[in-house]
């Protein structure tokens, strides 16, 4: 999985990469506004590779969080990647303020006449810059994000998108994933994280091996407490 910042700014070195490991397939988070028809041409190419699109709800809710004109520039890109038969979907951060519309009936519809063939949703967790506490979903909107989304997936909407949580569907692995159980996150410095949510580390991709990261102190104590509770 690529994240940003935008990943696209480099999109010509994650061909590249994505041609040379064939044996992987590559999720990129991505706000989209760099896809252009070559991008799409190179997608087909390689083969292995999938783009998530960040998008919240309407066009006000989108661009008051991604900045003015970011809502449209997504739709466009998904117009493009559609025509082009492009592997993609979508990656919702619901908040207290707009989960009952990034779980309506408008809005799957939407995003699934528009091409989107999953859904990775988030909950708001207020790390970094200009954090909002404010904007946590309460307990009871995340127990509605937990049935919704086992609705959607067991048939009984009828809508052919597969959906999947974050947080939400944490059961299906086993509790946290994170330290180098099955995942661990590598931030834009270098520096080798348990998770893209805990910014600690004591190792860096500069520095260090992957096998030397997965068996650091601070990896190894996460791990030797996992999955840290039984719910």
């Amino acid at each position: 999985m690529l994240t940003g910042g935008e990943p696209l700014i480099r999109k010509n070195d994650i061909i590249e990469l994505a041609a040379n490991n064939q044996d992987c397939v590559f999720l990129i988070y991505t706000n989209a506004t760099l896809v252009d028809q070559k991008f799409c041409d190179d997608l087909k190419r390689v083969g292995n590779v999938a783009l998530a699109m960040s998008i919240e709800g309407t066009e006000e809710s989108n661009d008051w969080r991604r900045g003015e004109g970011a809502y449209n520039a997504t739709l466009k890109a998904m117009e493009l990647l559609k025509k082009n038969k492009c592997l993609f979907g979508i990656s919702v951060c619901y908040t207290r303020k707009n989960d009952e519309y990034v779980t309506s009936d408008d809005f799957i519809d939407k995003m699934i006449e528009n091409g989107s063939k999953f859904a990775f949703y988030f909950n708001y967790m207020p790390v970094g810059h200009g954090a909002d506490k404010e904007l946590i979903p309460t307990p009871d909107q995340r127990e509605y994000m937990y049935r919704w989304l086992r609705k959607m997936r067991n048939g009984e909407t009828g809508k052919p998108m597969f959906v999947m949580d974050f947080q939400d569907d944490g059961e299906y692995v086993g509790g946290c994933i994170a330290a180098g159980r099955n995942y661990f996150h590598i931030n834009s410095a270098g520096d080798i994280e348990p998770c893209v949510f805990i910014h600690y580390s004591d190792t860096n991709i500069r520095t260090h091996t992957l096998l030397e990261a997965l068996k650091s102190p601070l990896f190894t104590a996460y791990y030797k407490g996992q999955p840290f509770n039984d719910n």
